[in-house]
């Protein structure tokens, strides 16, 4: 029973410790949500669940580093491995259109990488920067979009090569 007791309790020292665990990882839970919850209000693909998950998941990669003892040199090599893997994440989200000569998925996969970093910052205890990310975050996605008719596009390479043979 002892031996059980100590890998459950392992990186975390005391009371303390512990408590700071489930509050980052509670964190993340609500920071995901934050960002998820918008997503899945727009029907994206990745919505909700997905970036709980991801937010999480990413906090948790960092605590176990952290915890495990791990120098900053270690932990930032964990870092590096989950910008790495969510880039394959988001990567599966983007479609190329042929008939429509579009991109779709980019916003989600930004979103899905954004919640990543947010999870990250959340597991190495930067807890009051993720959450100003977090709503940063929300604000493009939410309201932004709002604004990107006002702004005149620059003709696209079809287009421009257009202008300049007429």
């Amino acid at each position: 029973m002892e031996t059980i007791w100590q890998d459950l309790t392992r990186g975390m020292s005391g009371s303390d410790e512990l408590i700071r665990v489930v509050f980052r990882l509670l964190a993340a839970t609500l920071a995901g949500a934050i960002v998820g919850f918008e997503r899945e209000h727009e029907g994206k693909s990745a919505g909700l669940r997905t970036h709980i998950v991801v937010t999480v998941g990413c906090c948790l990669l960092v605590l176990a580093g952290t915890g495990f003892g791990m120098s900053t040199d270690g932990v930032s090599r964990v870092v590096q491995g989950i910008v790495t893997g969510i880039g394959f994440l988001g990567a599966g989200n983007i479609l190329k259109l042929n008939q429509e000569h579009s991109v779709k998925g980019l916003t989600t996969a930004a979103g899905i990488w954004a919640t990543a970093a947010i999870g990250v910052a959340i597991g190495l205890g930067l807890v009051g920067l993720a959450f100003i990310g977090t709503f940063v975050v929300l604000f493009v996605l939410a309201l932004v979009k709002y604004l990107e008719p006002e702004i005149p596009h620059l003709p696209g390479p079809d287009q421009g090569k257009a202008n300049r043979d007429n």
